[in-house]
């Protein structure tokens, strides 16, 4: 069934600046979370132009600045690591304020609490280390949510899992062939940790957001399988 209300965008924190596109009756909603040093503004341009049917887009990013004149944005992290080997800023740097701030003020107390969703209608998009920042927030809600996809994130080493049963909310990996997921051992902590993991590996090295049919045909064949429609379903009907 469709939520009982739609959110707005003063519903949800400031530090999150999200950007909302309504699809006519929704009964989904996707969290788009962008990468390391992007913004929320910048990144709903992918949202709209994917034109989701039936379901509410809302870009987030990063609740905390970069700091100038290191580089212009925003991240997830909860503090800046610069990876020694490369010298570039590492996005592993920990995840438990973004999480925390997504699942309690995001999902549960607008989308579910606040609008009705259910959490089966929820689902994460990230690119980069908006792609950690979803696999985190998956690994800490709990319940289902309708899935992840992650391009060129890996799960951080903060969530893997260490006993205990695995999370049921199915996850798609997008990569490049020589990109941050394309290692077995990126991919195994992500299997580890949940039970449905699905890896597609581009034929591009890098890991940068799908350009052409061949690359998004991947993505789309998920959000087709895990979004919920009401196409055909009589009005009034009760979900049992």
């Amino acid at each position: 069934m469709p939520p009982s209300k739609l959110p707005k965008s003063s519903d949800f924190p400031p530090s999150l600046h999200a950007v909302l596109h309504n699809a006519p009756k929704p009964t989904n909603a996707v969290l788009f979370l962008p990468g390391l040093g992007d913004t929320s503004q910048n990144f709903s341009s992918f949202a709209r132009a994917l034109n989701l049917p039936e379901t509410l887009c809302i870009t987030l990013q990063g609740p905390t600045p970069l700091p100038l004149p290191l580089l212009e944005g925003f991240h997830w992290g909860d503090d800046l690591l610069v990876d020694q080997s490369s010298g570039d800023l590492d996005p592993d740097s920990g995840f438990s304020k973004s999480t925390q701030l997504v699942t309690q003020e995001v999902i549960e107390n607008v989308l579910l609490s606040k609008c009705g969703f259910k959490p089966r209608e929820i689902m994460l998009f990230g690119f980069g280390q908006g792609g950690m920042a979803t696999l985190a927030i998956a690994k800490a809600y709990e319940g289902e949510l309708a899935g992840v996809i992650s391009v060129g994130g890996r799960i951080p080493s903060s969530s893997m899992l260490v006993n205990g049963p695995k999370i049921k909310t199915p996850v798609l990996f997008l990569g490049g062939s020589k990109g941050s997921i394309a290692s077995e051992d990126a991919v195994k902590g992500t299997r580890e940790t949940f039970e449905h993991v699905e890896h597609h590996r581009w034929k591009k090295a890098d890991d940068s957001m799908p350009k052409n049919r061949e690359e998004a045909l991947p993505m789309m064949h998920f959000f087709a399988r895990r979004l919920r429609s009401q196409k055909g379903v009589p009005e009034g009907s009760v979900e049992l």
